[in-house]
């Protein structure tokens, strides 16, 4: 009879954990419980095998045949080909070939079926494709499929061509922005005086004559013609049922980000720290690089394969930012808190932002974050996993002073006292400009923007560009005539030859 801690292995090349196996380490093994990387079987059976390549076609992991669901050791029986037997198996239904071992804890043998994440996913299990999700494994989808072929060749998801697209389909304002950016911060020259297919060829955004998903993304006059959950959601939250501000935020990339910030302009709560009259510093609630970072990164890793809209969710006590997508292994939410590599999911949308000085350098967004934070006096901000995307929670300072704090907006309530900035020339400014040269409907002006937040659009555009006299109204003494119309002022038309 063999010895307790002694076990028998089918050869196979390498030194796994298998391999190492000892009665003590697999108990301790077992208390850990079922995760995403370990599964308990009582015995060999098609579910087995199923586990086996769910682990390959995600993270790895072991498989303990012999062991029941709530971690009782039940032993299995062993012929003498019994584990060559099941290797080959695993082999001929899923091609893989993992480190098999039988370990004694005391009169019962425990298999150990140590298996590697696979190099060459999607890895098929009898014509179907499993991942591991937590404690259990489930069939990818046609989605999971394409991340995982794409990955295979090496390729991301916005590298792809989009052949139901041609130029027309691109806003040249926007292009004509891009442009200027990239030259005035030199890290991309562009020529051209104005945007031409050309264009998107010397940025590598042309492939086989059809614009790269990302082009689109980033530059498109309807981005969510093509890919509707290409969308931010945000939502202000006064407990976890009652949410007092929802609205969703379209447009390209870009436009997102600029009406992120633009809602946090009007709503977070600021201070204001005295340096001798009259100067003074305003001290916004969360630190606004911080923000605009963070919405930039998830807007630019997201995975726009799913089909989840990447989501703000703020609260009194914290503010959620959700990124549709988890890190690309083998990044861990404690990497983001110290200096990192970087595997961009989107290379190309990550390329253009940085060209364009909206992100500095790969693997550093989260750095910063957390150092805006620190010289705020903020907590650390905290990066999760979970929900298959990943989160960032940021949390405020102490409660400000009523008597220092400017009032909070919301829908409901009157506009702040305090002097608003005037308004970015974005392209999206831009196009409303150019579109009201001939009197325009709100809802006019709200299609030409391809925008579907009523709410959204007055606060964030509408009424600050009227605030600033770049548009006026037809009828300013009846503010909500149905004859109402909005045209550009000289101003206005100033902006727009800049």
């Amino acid at each position: 009879m063999d010895k307790p801690g002694t076990f028998h292995h089918v050869p196979a090349p390498g030194n796994g954990l298998a391999d190492a196996m000892t009665a003590a380490k697999l108990l301790k093994l077992i208390r850990q419980g079922e995760s995403e990387t370990l599964e308990f079987k009582e015995s060999f059976n098609e579910e087995a095998i199923e586990s086996v390549a769910a682990f390959s076609n995600t993270k790895g992991g072991i498989v303990l045949i012999g062991v029941s669901d709530a971690g009782r050791v039940k032993g299995v029986q062993l012929g003498l080909e019994a584990l060559r037997d099941w290797a080959n198996r695993i082999a001929q239904k899923s091609s893989i070939n993992p480190q098999i071992a039988a370990v004694k804890i005391k009169d019962a043998s425990v298999v150990v079926i140590e298996v590697p994440e696979s190099a060459a996913k999607p890895v098929p299990c009898r014509g179907r494709y499993f991942k591991r999700v937590d404690r259990s494994n489930r069939q990818m989808s046609d989605s999971d499929l394409t991340r995982a072929v794409l990955d295979k060749v090496g390729s991301t998801w916005d590298e792809l061509p989009e052949s139901r697209a041609g130029f027309d389909d691109f806003d040249p304002l926007r292009l004509d922005w891009f442009r200027k950016a990239c030259n005035e911060k030199g890290r991309r020259t562009i020529s051209d005086q104005k945007a031409t297919p050309r264009t998107l060829e010397k940025l590598g955004l042309i492939k086989s004559g059809r614009p790269l998903r990302a082009a689109l993304l980033l530059f498109a006059k309807e981005p969510q013609r093509w890919f509707p959950s290409a969308m931010l959601k945000i939502g202000r939250f006064r407990s976890e049922t009652l949410i007092v501000d929802d609205r969703e935020v379209g447009g390209t990339i870009f436009d997102q980000v600029d009406a992120a910030m633009a809602y946090f302009r009007e709503r977070l709560q600021t201070r204001f720290e005295f340096h001798g009259a009259p100067a003074r510093d305003v001290i916004w609630e969360y630190p606004l690089d911080a923000l605009r970072e963070a919405v930039t990164n998830a807007v630019c890793h997201r995975d726009y394969l799913d089909v989840s809209q990447t989501q703000i969710r703020w609260h009194d006590n914290r503010l959620v930012i959700m990124n549709p997508g988890g890190l690309i292994p083998p990044l861990t939410p404690a990497e983001l808190t110290r200096e990192h590599s970087s595997k961009p999911r989107n290379r190309k949308i990550a390329e253009m932002l940085y060209y364009a000085g909206w992100i500095e350098k790969w693997g550093g967004g989260t750095l910063a974050i957390i150092r805006d934070c620190g010289k705020a006096d903020l907590p650390e901000p905290q990066f999760e996993e979970k929900g298959g995307g990943l989160w960032l929670t940021l949390r405020p300072k102490a409660e400000i002073p009523s008597a220092q704090r400017t009032p909070q907006a919301t829908p409901q309530a009157t506009p702040q006292a305090t002097p608003q900035a005037a308004p970015h020339a974005t392209p999206q400014v831009k196009r409303l400009l150019k579109a009201a040269l001939e009197p325009k409907s709100r809802g006019d002006l709200q299609k030409r923007l391809a925008l579907k937040d009523r709410v959204h659009f007055l606060k964030s555009i509408l009424e600050p560009l009227l605030a600033a006299k770049w548009i006026e109204m037809t009828f300013p003494e009846k503010p909500n005539s149905p004859r109402q119309r909005y045209r550009t002022t000289s101003a206005g038309k100033k902006v727009l030859k800049k």
